[in-house]
């Protein structure tokens, strides 16, 4: 404990010791009295019960530094005002090692600080007085008697004498020190202050100190002549004053002329007139301080002239909610001015005036004030400049682009600005997404509307606006947007729904003024939801209510052809009729037909609404057209459905079904010719009785024909086989799935589009396959060709059967079996009013131009159908290979004629 008091006891006189004398050769080599007055005075310091002016909490706390902070910033000394926040935060905030937790370390600095101003202030000896000053200047004990006390000016009453209790006290204050410590007491004793101070060394040092005061009093005296000087130049220089100059400057920041600054037209800005007598830093400063008027004036004018024609279309809501924003920051600029207008009422004090916090205006301190409103200003002009020709969501959309800055008092500035100004812009698209209306009096919407017909609402009633869309709505949010809205107005006005609205309502909570900018997640989730139980219902009703699915497979067994048994009753019935010249043919007694297939058929167990869709349409006819080639059926689609089934979609159906029902016709025709080709027991006994001439000709036309039907029947099974189940089953099949997964009218109509193009292009009816179409319908002619000329080879083999037969037959018999040769008899051409020999004769020429006319009908058909095999394989869509294999599977068209004849699929 001993070593501890001496080590103290050490520390205090080492630290007197630097005090005292800051060079090491000054320390003398016996303690003198001075440092035996000034150890007794350190040791009194150091064991009195002195406290300090403040609450702990206050020099200790944040109030301190806040005070300091204070103090800087009314000195003018913002920057140090900074640095020193920032200083004390980390000061604050450490910790671990290095770390001080006694925080009256800032109260030391403090009163540091305070010490040397009140020395600077003093005017005694004009310089500070080293160890002594600071003690006598804070009201701390002098350490010297009456005579030192008075030189420095600054000694308290109530310590001027110091008695030798005061080294006791110390010592009873330290209970329990060592017997080393205790002999301070004796330092009271030693060395007492003479009243006299000629014999000692300080008194030199004191009248130096003496001389320095002098010197530096001269030197004030010099510096405040040359500020009056100064004064006096300035006064000279500007006629005007600085007060009224920064007056004028006030009135130029409101837009009016002041007494000396005024607009200049020519000019396009505020400007000091050059009669005035102003420096030239004054004009300098005039003309920068005084843009701010000029950007105040353009954005008021933009504000007055946009409200004052506001019902014009050109201004619209959102350049309404523009024109407020800007009324909105113009009105916190006027407070700024009203503050500025007060601190200018005060005078500004002269250059030799001492003024350090008093509330007036001037250049340096309009600048300060000025720095912040002119950047918002700035902004505010280019805004305007950039926005005077647009409006609505272009407008938004540019004033979103200056807002990419990466300053943050723009940044903040420009967010707040666009809050109120895309307000308009999302209240309409709250209003259409959830409630389909379109509040848009100024086409300001990025959603556009026309009037058109209930079946093209869905494709022409609304689409977007580019121009309008802003640069922060991406197009793919515009198009579910757009869509939503869309959904609503459809179910509304074609489906005359209203449970749309109760779905709205179920798919979020969204209610007026509850979006704004910035928040484009609430935005997106907001368009999702309500599109997604707009949509559900929507899907619903066209599949439940309007029984979407079932008109797409009626359209499917009818147009396309699928119900066989209803097709094939059909062509029997119809056949005759339309063998007719088109111009002779009745629409209504077709329509007959067509009701009696439908009951003959199990289309009469389809929906009878579907069935009253089912129509007979006769298509324009030309001179020479037949029935075949005007009859085609059509199917009526009503609103809502025929928003899918538009009369685009029903044309290229009817295309469908125009080709279906040619090769539904061409093979009737050769089932009709199989029929009359089919060999029986009457044929075959009437061949044993011909000619042998005759009979061998008979058997080689018959052959040939019957090989050039099995070569057109296997052609047109095989294509009739594709058609059916590799085109539309297949395309019906994914037709279906893709209806499952569709989730809005768009998806459907899309899904419905792909099924619609596959069936065209895997049927040669695209756009890539209209060489091939052509090919293949002349084919379908030459295959109608060989059945009229099948017909009229069986027609004069039944002839000539009949006349061999007349032999047989009774008198009666033969009676009205001549009355009917007659009548063949007296038909040009006939061969069988001839006798046998002229019969024969005449039966063998028959013969011979019936078979050349079929080998040239089948050397026509080689020809083009070679010409339709070589096509197959340079087709785009892979299902024409496999249409390629099966007509030529066994490779028999492709060794006939390699050169025209495609490569066979391995």
């Amino acid at each position: 404990m001993e070593d501890d008091d001496q080590k103290v006891l050490d520390l205090i006189k080492e630290l007197v010791h630097r005090l005292l004398y800051t060079s090491p050769h000054s320390i003398p080599t016996s303690p003198s009295s001075e440092f035996q007055q000034a150890l007794r005075y350190a040791l009194r310091i150091l064991s009195s019960r002195m406290t300090p002016s403040v609450a702990p909490k206050d020099a200790a706390g944040a109030s301190m530094a806040e005070s300091i902070k204070r103090r800087l910033a009314t000195q003018g000394k913002s920057s140090e005002a900074l640095t020193f926040t920032d200083l004390y935060n980390k000061f604050s905030s450490k910790t671990g090692p290095g770390s001080v937790k006694n925080k009256w370390v800032l109260y030391l600095l403090k009163t540091v600080s305070d010490d040397r101003k009140i020395q600077k202030n003093q005017h005694i000896s004009g310089v500070s007085n080293g160890f002594f000053e600071p003690a006598s200047a804070r009201g701390l004990p002098a350490l010297f008697g009456d005579e030192l006390s008075d030189r420095f000016g600054a000694g308290n009453e109530h310590y001027r004498n110091l008695s030798d209790s005061d080294g006791r006290h110390f010592l009873n204050n330290f209970g329990g020190v060592s017997e080393n410590l205790k002999k301070l007491r004796g330092l009271s004793d030693v060395g007492k202050v003479e009243k006299k101070w000629d014999d000692g060394g300080l008194n030199e040092d004191f009248e130096k100190l003496r001389a320095l005061g002098d010197n530096s009093r001269v030197l004030r005296g010099r510096e405040n002549a040359d500020k009056r000087e100064f004064a006096v130049l300035l006064r000279e220089e500007n006629e005007v004053s600085e007060e009224v100059l920064v007056r004028d400057v006030l009135y130029a920041c409101q837009g009016i002329d002041g007494k000396y600054v005024k607009f200049d037209e020519k000019a396009d800005g505020y400007v000091l007139p050059e009669l005035v007598k102003v420096s030239r830093a004054t004009h300098v400063m005039v003309r920068k301080l005084c843009e701010l008027g000029w950007l105040f004036r353009k954005v008021k004018g933009y504000v007055s002239e946009s409200m004052e024609r506001f019902p014009a279309e050109d201004v619209g809501t959102v350049g309404q909610a523009f024109c407020a924003a800007l009324q909105d920051e113009l009105s916190g600029y006027y407070k700024l001015l009203a503050v500025l207008e007060a601190q200018a009422m005060n005078p500004i004090p002269l250059v030799l005036e001492n003024a350090s916090s008093g509330n007036y205006l001037s250049w340096r301190r309009l600048s300060v004030w000025f720095a912040e409103p002119m950047v918002k200003m700035r902004l505010m002009a280019v805004l305007v400049d950039s926005c005077k020709a647009l409006k609505g969501g272009a407008m938004a959309g540019a004033i979103h682009m200056h807002a990419q800055h990466g300053d943050p008092l723009v940044n903040d500035f420009m967010k707040r600005l666009l809050r109120q100004v895309c307000s308009p812009l999302f209240e309409m698209v709250r209003s259409w997404v959830l409630e389909g209306e379109l509040e848009d009096m100024f086409a300001e919407f990025f959603v556009l509307s026309q009037p058109v017909k209930a079946e093209s609402l869905w494709r022409e009633g609304y689409r977007l606006h580019s121009a309008m869309l802003p640069s922060f709505i991406s197009s793919s949010l515009a198009q579910r947007i757009l869509r939503t809205g869309k959904s609503i107005n459809f179910l509304r006005v074609c489906c005359e729904d209203r449970g749309w609205a109760d779905a709205a309502a179920a798919g979020t909570t969204t209610r007026r003024g509850n979006l704004c900018y910035g928040e484009t997640d609430a935005l997106e989730s907001l368009v999702t939801e309500a599109a997604k139980w707009i949509d559900k219902h929507l899907l619903d009703v066209i599949y439940k209510r309007y029984k979407f699915k079932e008109h797409c497979l009626a359209i499917k067994h009818y147009l396309l052809l699928g119900q066989g048994d209803f097709v094939q009753y059909l062509m029997d019935i119809v056949g005759p009729e339309l063998s007719e010249p088109a111009n002779t043919i009745s629409s209504f007694k077709l329509a007959g037909l067509l009701e009696s297939a439908i009951r003959s058929s199990n289309a009469q167990y389809d929906d009878p609404d579907i069935l009253d869709r089912l129509r007979v349409k006769m298509m324009p006819h030309n001179t020479g057209d037949r029935g075949w080639d005007v009859f085609s059926l059509e199917y009526d689609a009503r609103v809502p459905l025929n928003t899918v089934f538009t009369e685009s979609v029903m044309a290229r159906y009817l295309r469908i079904f125009n080709f279906l029902w040619k090769l539904r016709r061409v093979e009737h025709a050769l089932i009709g010719a199989w029929k009359t080709m089919k060999p029986n027991c009457v044929t075959s006994r009437f061949l044993t009785k011909l000619p042998k001439a005759v009979k061998f000709q008979l058997i080689l036309t018959s052959r040939r024909c019957q090989v050039l039907w099995v070569e057109m029947n296997h052609f047109v099974t095989n294509l009739q086989y594709y058609i059916m189940f590799e085109v539309l089953e297949i395309s019906w099949t994914n037709f279906l799935k893709e209806m499952e997964i569709a989730k809005d009218l768009d998806d459907l109509l899309l899904a419905h589009e792909k099924y619609l193009s596959s069936i065209l292009e895997k049927s040669l009816l695209g756009e890539w396959s209209q060489t091939l179409n052509k090919i293949l319908f002349v084919l379908f002619d030459l295959i109608l060709r060989f059945r009229s000329h099948a017909d009229r080879l069986y027609e004069g083999i039944n002839e000539l059967q009949s006349r061999s037969t007349e032999a047989s037959l009774s008198s009666r018999d033969k009676t009205k079996s001549w009355a009917k040769l007659n009548e063949k008899l007296s038909e040009p051409g006939s061969w069988l009013g001839e006798g046998r020999k002229a019969i024969t004769q005449c039966a063998g020429e028959f013969l011979r131009n019936i078979g050349q006319d079929i080998d040239a009908i089948a050397n026509e058909y080689s020809s083009v159908f070679d010409g339709f095999i070589s096509q197959l394989p340079v087709q785009q869509h892979i299902d024409m290979k496999f249409l390629m294999f099966r007509l030529d599977f066994t490779e028999f068209y492709s060794h006939l004629c390699p050169g025209t004849g495609g490569k066979p699929l391995p």
